[in-house]
């Protein structure tokens, strides 16, 4: 069985090298940097949707986390000076230690906060991303204002779609196993989960900290294949997109926030030709897929359940007593 794990996942990773080498050789740079995007977008919507989809808790500070691994990655590969750090192997490892650094600031946030629920957690998450903004705004070290130039560009299709299929491996995986059906718990009730002796603290801290680490890596990527960043790329509205990204694919559903997270970055690409229009075009498609599914496009379901055939009602056993009939 291990065995067969490790084939499938060589498998994977050669089927993602030989993608990349094909668009890369295909696609001109504008098609090429919307498909990277996506990805990026992808490992986004994924992170988030461990806490709003299956813990129930509603983070609005995301971007905040990806900001995080965004700027240590950088910072390690350009303001640090160390040598090691300017090897590919050393660009890898910045793009790892963004992630562990936005874990630890997810652990630090949501010990306090996560005790709250509702629009009082979206409030602190929300306080907690425009801080950490302000912050990277007024550090001279890291380009403050004028941001963060020079920054490496390593991250490529092969990269970001490989972290991608690994994040959601790790997090579909987690949501399947025994740990990731107290937190499915948790956010069904919280009350009866506590009652069924599931600490309810621990396992939200656990989720945000998850959460938070693979938005550092969405950040870290980010960084290394745009090479230059700014604080206000992780501002209000990156929240919202990534937010709107797991509302539209389906809260809970790691497929639907696949689906969600290549919506919200390819659409308004397509929409490029309406000019002007299209800012009023995109928002207006939103709302009229939140009128017809409520839930998400695939709601908590996962594509491959809405494609499974279904099966056919057995008709019931039919009986006469006197002049009553009975179905069984």
């Amino acid at each position: 069985m291990r065995r067969l794990r490790y084939l499938w996942l060589a498998l994977l990773v050669g089927a993602i090298w030989l993608g990349g080498y094909f668009l890369e050789q295909n696609l001109n740079q504008y098609v090429l940097r919307v498909v990277i995007n996506c990805g990026i977008a992808c490992i986004l919507a994924l992170s988030l949707n461990l806490i709003n989809g299956c813990a129930g808790q509603f983070s609005l500070g995301h971007a905040g986390f990806m900001g995080i691994g965004a700027y240590t990655s950088a910072a390690l590969t350009t303001v640090s000076g160390l040598a090691f750090f300017q090897t590919p192997m050393g660009i890898g490892t910045s793009v790892v230690v963004g992630g562990v650094m936005a874990g630890i600031a997810g652990y630090l946030v949501g010990l306090p906060s996560l005790r709250l629920k509702g629009d009082y957690l979206a409030i602190v998450t929300l306080g907690f991303g425009e801080i950490i903004r302000i912050v990277f705004l007024n550090i001279d070290a890291i380009g403050g204002a004028r941001g963060l130039p020079g920054i490496p560009r390593e991250s490529n299709f092969f990269w970001v779609f490989l972290w991608a299929s690994l994040t959601f491996i790790c997090l579909f995986s987690l949501i399947r196993s025994s740990f990731g059906r107290a937190i499915l718990a948790v956010r069904e009730d919280e009350i009866a989960a506590e009652a069924m002796g599931i600490h309810v603290s621990h396992y939200k801290i656990v989720a945000f900290v998850i959460s938070s680490l693979f938005a550092g890596i969405a950040g870290a990527l980010f960084a290394h294949y745009q090479g230059f960043i700014d604080p206000n790329t992780f501002n209000f509205n990156r929240s919202v997109e990534a937010v709107i990204m797991v509302v539209i694919g389906g809260m809970g559903s790691f497929s639907g926030a696949l689906i969600g997270a290549v919506i919200v970055t390819v659409l308004p690409e397509l929409l490029r030709v309406f000019e002007t229009y299209r800012m009023v075009i995109f928002p207006a498609l939103l709302i009229l897929t939140m009128m017809v599914r409520p839930m998400g496009l695939l709601g908590r379901k996962e594509i491959w359940d809405w494609l499974k055939p279904k099966k056919k009602a057995q008709p019931g056993r039919r009986a006469k007593v006197g002049k009553v009939e009975y179905v069984t």
